[in-house]
């Protein structure tokens, strides 16, 4: 057995959720009331649709990557299968449960890393690991040997693992939201642009584990994201998402011979008709 994989208990899913996708999303759609801002009226608001209509199957075991900007509906996706949302309409089913109508059972499968990670900000990297581990059930004994190993694996620095949240980087803060994912072993791994913030070296760290963890453990990944160069590497299929409609979901080297595109960022400039600086723009203007 590996040394990831001896940090990792396993929660594993049952023959017949083995038997069916990982995720099954179907006419998905999501919608938000935005205020309309030079309406004469300051507090009418209109709904805002989010994701619209999306459908898509994982694989158990399937790293599959959704590229999108700010704005596209990623996060709203990874909460949505989290069960951090209620839905508009459509369904979604992780192996076999309904998200929205079994959320409990979701959640003993699921666990999600997302850019806006929260945390005990007086407490350490290590003591904040150790909550979330004993309130995930894990005992004492596991908790001693599992966080330094897991933590080491995530590339945090062991002279910095009784330092306050508060005091330490972004990308550090991430590092230590990825190991908190993992140390209840998720069947189903949700993560939302999991390496934004971090400098090169941590970002292939954390890509690196990312691959271990999947080869051991089995783990279905849907990996939400802005970096191509990322959604290339970790992903067997990329999808586009452009607000809130997904246009494609195929292999890397399928989606460019589709657009006839040499990188993927030219097959997503093919696909949408704009840049991802356009895209960005947009969202920031809330046009998307």
């Amino acid at each position: 057995m590996s040394r990831t994989a001896s940090i990792i208990t396993s929660i594993t899913a049952t023959p017949d959720e083995e038997a069916r996708p990982a995720v099954d999303v179907v006419g998905l759609r999501k919608e938000f009331l935005r205020r309309e801002p030079k309406s004469r009226w300051p507090h009418r608001k209109k709904p805002v649709p989010a994701l619209k209509n999306l459908t898509f199957q994982i694989d158990q075991g399937e790293c599959v990557a959704i590229l999108g900007q700010n704005g596209s509906g990623k996060s709203t996706l990874v909460r949505l299968l989290s069960t951090l949302l209620l839905h508009d309409g459509g369904s979604a089913r992780v192996f076999g449960h309904d998200v929205f109508g079994e959320p409990a059972a979701v959640r003993r499968l699921v666990n999600r890393v997302s850019v806006e990670a929260s945390f005990f900000k007086k407490m350490s990297s290590a003591e904040n690991l150790s909550y979330a581990a004993r309130f995930y059930g894990l005992t004492a004994g596991q908790t001693r040997s599992r966080i330094p190993e897991i933590l080491e694996k995530v590339g945090f620095p062991p002279d910095r693992r009784n330092e306050s949240m508060e005091s330490l980087s972004r990308g550090m803060q991430q590092k230590v939201a990825l190991a908190r994912a993992l140390l209840t072993s998720p069947v189903l791994l949700l993560l939302d642009e999991p390496t934004t913030g971090l400098d090169p070296r941590s970002k292939l760290e954390v890509q690196t584990f990312i691959r271990e963890v999947r080869g051991a453990h089995d783990v279905t990944i849907l990996l939400c994201t802005h970096d191509l160069d990322e959604a290339e590497v970790l992903a067997d299929r990329v999808g586009i998402l452009d607000r809130g409609e997904l246009l494609v979901l195929e292999p890397a080297d399928d989606l460019k011979r589709r657009y006839g595109a040499s990188t993927l960022e030219e097959a997503f400039f093919a696909a949408t008709g704009r840049t991802f600086e356009q895209e960005e723009a947009d969202a920031k203007e809330g046009l998307s």
